[in-house]
């Protein structure tokens, strides 16, 4: 058993062995304090708009107060269902200072997804883009949503500008289904309502329940990670000081830039844009389309980058697109990949590019989410999630729960402030995944070596077993990824006669010339027979989830 916490000589020097999360009383006590200590600073940048932290203070006072006038119960859910717009931090921060729960919402899900995680939150308002109003309308009646708020894209733009950025996106785009829902409010209505009302300030402890975080589904039925102030407060202090070697290589008093491409329903963003940028001071400049790759480089061309949170797909399509030398990265000091493995071949260009390697860090919604970070200031790719973060402990675990020693594989098991309370209403589920002596385990499969570093192998699920050799597809795509015909791939287990499981491979190409047989040599010539893909399959994309991870299900299950 690993009791010594070995990482912590590995650590970047400046970086303590353990944060105090009793630092703040809560974390609306934490977005407060930033408020008003950066009051006159940029805080949000969309579409050509930027809010200060005095506005944004401003406005979510008043969604504060208009929310506390509803009599809604107490410690009552709050669903928020928008892309990244300027309306997202406002919410979240007047849900926080009303004394409730935020619930992130997919803003792309359908029917059936919505109604699922409303009814199972218990959400009693909800938030919504217009553009997502529809699929609202379709679930309201099986679920405890008493009022509705609509927001526009133009809203905060305010005057002939906001008026044409939504004539645009309603009647030029169409980007906005018919639906209605009589009793709905506008976000703007709610920001004047809210003006002439007094926000009581709630009583809020460490203990409160901060969001209810749904987990993806893709083991099952979708959760709620039950997220406490606490635990919240303890992962921003976790990863501000993980962060200090980074920030002292720029000037004292300069703001950071960060990109906020992520989606802010998803855990990484929301704490490594929103809730750090609070923390810092930063810009968040906010992208609610990062699939549009090029309006995402005329965006950023705006700004010099500090702070770069991103998967690996991601920088993968910007580092393919013409418009990459329009970026000054001059001064970036973090780029950030989570979600998904970073791959090496794309790490490497990266840091061709701007001096600084992609630095993998690990974690999940349950918790909150960072777990293992790579240290910044490190020379160039490393193959691993880090280590373990200030306060955390890593253990590997068997399937039995025993703790393993250094070298071997097993389950990764995390303990520490940031880990969740549990599953929203589900103690049954919360008894599968927490140990007795407080780890969680994460269901993926891991290594620790003698320095603290952990390498993951794979999610249990996606191992494939190949004639009772484990083939994990995380290296197959590694290595397909090192050939310059390939711009994405992604590989899977299919049932075969023969070994059982057989590797299929799915592959987007950069080069249209590059054939199956082609990729087969290459194969053959970098992996061990068993590891060979058997099947190799080209597609024009790959699909994936809206923070642009690879859904290897979905291609199991030939779609």
């Amino acid at each position: 058993m690993t009791t010594d916490k070995i990482w912590l000589s590995a650590y970047p020097q400046g970086v303590p062995a353990e944060i105090q999360p009793d630092t703040y009383s809560s974390l609306t006590a934490l977005l407060e304090e930033s408020f008003h200590r950066y009051a006159d600073r940029d805080a949000y940048f969309c579409m050509g708009k930027s809010l200060t932290y005095r506005e944004i203070d401003l406005h979510s006072q008043r969604v504060a107060a208009w929310l506390q006038c509803l009599g809604l119960s107490a410690h009552a859910r709050v669903a928020v269902m928008m892309p990244n717009v300027l309306q997202y931090p406002i919410a979240v921060a007047g849900i926080l200072r009303a004394g409730y729960t935020v619930v992130n919402v997919n803003p792309l899900y359908t029917a059936r997804e919505l109604e699922h995680q409303l009814a199972d939150s218990g959400a009693e308002v909800i938030f919504v883009l217009e553009n997502f109003a529809s699929t609202v309308q379709q679930v309201l009646p099986k679920t405890k949503v008493r009022q509705v708020v609509i927001a526009s894209m133009g809203d905060m733009h305010g005057g002939v500008k906001g008026m044409l950025l939504n004539f645009a996106v309603r009647h030029i785009k169409k980007m906005v289904p018919a639906f209605s829902i009589p009793d709905a409010l506008s976000f703007n209505r709610v920001l004047q309502v809210g003006a002439g009302l007094h926000l009581d300030k709630p009583l809020q402890g460490h203990e409160d329940i901060a969001f209810l975080q749904y987990t993806g589904g893709t083991t099952g039925v979708s959760k709620g990670a039950v997220l406490t102030h606490r635990n919240v407060i303890a992962n921003i202090l976790q990863n501000d000081a993980w962060s200090v070697p980074a920030m002292k290589d720029l000037p004292q008093g300069k703001q950071w830039v960060t990109v906020c491409a992520l989606p802010l329903y998803h855990i990484l963003a929301l704490n490594a844009c929103m809730m750090m940028g609070a923390r810092w001071g930063a810009l968040n400049v906010l992208i609610p389309n990062p699939r549009d790759i090029g309006g995402l480089m005329k965006t950023l061309s705006r700004f010099k980058i500090h702070f770069f949170p991103g998967v690996n797909t991601l920088f993968n399509a910007m580092l393919n697109h013409p418009d990459i030398k329009l970026l000054d990265l001059s001064e970036l000091q973090i780029a950030l990949g989570g979600g998904m493995a970073v791959q090496q071949a794309v790490s490497d260009r990266w840091q061709k590019l701007t001096g600084k390697p992609i630095l993998e860090g690990y974690g999940l919604s349950e918790t909150s989410p960072s777990a293992t970070l790579c240290p910044p200031g490190m020379a160039g790719f490393s193959g691993t999630i880090g280590l373990p973060i200030p306060s955390t402990e890593i253990a590997i675990l068997d399937d039995d729960g025993r703790h393993l020693a250094i070298g071997e594989t097993g389950e990764i098991a995390i303990r520490g402030p940031q880990v969740m309370r549990g599953y929203w209403n589900r103690p049954d589920e919360t008894a599968k995944v927490m140990t007795a002596d407080g780890f969680f385990r994460s269901g993926d499969i891991g290594v620790m070596d003698a320095r603290g570093f952990v390498k993951i192998v794979d999610r249990k699920k996606d191992m494939i077993l190949v004639s009772g050799f484990n083939v994990f597809p995380n290296e197959v795509e590694a290595v397909v990824m090192n050939h310059p015909g390939v711009l994405e791939c992604a590989c899977v287990g299919i049932p075969d006669a023969n070994s059982g499981e057989a590797v299929k491979l799915f592959v987007v190409k950069k080069d249209p010339a590059l054939t199956a047989d082609e990729l087969m040599t290459f194969c053959k010539e970098q992996m061990t027979a068993y590891k060979k893909p058997k099947y190799i399959e080209f597609r024009m994309e790959l699909p994936k989830t809206n923070v642009g991870k690879i859904l290897r299900r979905e291609l199991r299950d030939g779609k």
